[in-house]
């Protein structure tokens, strides 16, 4: 790999590090086993990030959504889905790509040297739609009709939350050890399942379980972040589908709703036919 290739993988690494430090940046509340109260914590952050968490700094979207809709009062969440939107209109599902902190912890664990596979197509292609009825029924449906407006995906799904706020909470606080039962082990084999798969398998969660990922998803097409082909420059290697970690087909469907802009296609393409920025479309549609 040419050193330039090197500098554009070591930059989405930078993208995702930063994204990880800002989104949980308070460092003492991983050494005290407290959650940060502070005003950020009232406004959402662009990804999947635990509000529990010790060193979170602001809300999880999915959290906050949630929370929003199976509240008392029946109000619509017009703060929380106009932040979504703002999000998904700015970044589309970039903020997957190079801010997620989970998306993070799967591309690392997808480097363990153990063989890597592909999902049959067959089996691949309709499970790309689970994460839209995640979006649907756990986010949405379950808590307007739950009597406690229950956050059914952080209860009982999401990994994040178990990674990033339950473990480092339990491991600082021997009383909430000794009150775990058995939710938390079902939150646990959810997760072992999902960092086992992801050393196989890239990025499982955000391809099939991802809700956020499915919201993003629906703006993606729209969104002023954009990766651009060059069809004269392509010479039709297929080295950047092999190096999509969504698999997505770069040669026909780049921006597709699969895409997570992460530039691996960019970084791996040896005649630079790849292209990306806030620009990139205007460049397009001008030709």
């Amino acid at each position: 790999m040419s050193r330039v290739h090197r500098h554009r993988l070591s930059r989405q690494r930078v993208f995702q590090l930063l994204g990880a430090a800002l989104c949980n940046g308070y460092v003492l509340g991983f050494s005290k086993g407290r959650i940060f109260t502070g005003g950020s914590k009232a406004f959402c952050v662009p990804v999947l990030n635990c509000y529990s968490c010790p060193g979170a700094l602001g809300a999880c979207p999915i959290g906050a959504l949630q929370s929003a809709i199976g509240g008392r009062g029946g109000r619509f969440p017009f703060y929380v889905l106009g932040t979504l939107v703002l999000f998904g209109a700015v970044l589309g599902r970039a903020a997957c790509g190079l801010l997620c902190p989970f998306g993070l912890v799967q591309d690392l664990l997808h480097k363990i040297p153990v063989p890597k596979r592909r999902v049959p197509r067959r089996l691949d292609r309709p499970a790309r739609y689970i994460k839209y009825a995640v979006l649907l029924c756990l986010v949405a449906a379950l808590p307007v009709l739950s009597r406690y407006g229950t956050p059914y995906f952080c209860k009982y799904l999401c990994p994040a939350g178990t990674l990033e706020g339950g473990i480092p909470l339990l491991l600082a606080d021997p009383s909430l050890r000794q009150a775990a039962g058995g939710l938390f082990g079902w939150k646990l084999a959810v997760l072992a399942a999902i960092v086992g798969l992801s050393a196989v398998v890239h990025r499982p969660f955000c391809k099939y379980l991802c809700p956020l990922g499915a919201f993003y998803s629906l703006f993606h097409r729209f969104g002023l972040y954009r990766l651009r082909l060059d069809a004269e420059k392509c010479t039709g290697c297929g080295l950047c589908e092999r190096a999509c970690p969504m698999e997505v087909d770069v040669r026909r469907d780049l921006n597709g709703r699969e895409c997570i802009q992460c530039g691996q296609c960019r970084s791996v393409c040896p005649a630079g036919a790849v292209s990306g920025g806030f620009r990139a479309r205007r460049r397009a549609s001008s030709k």
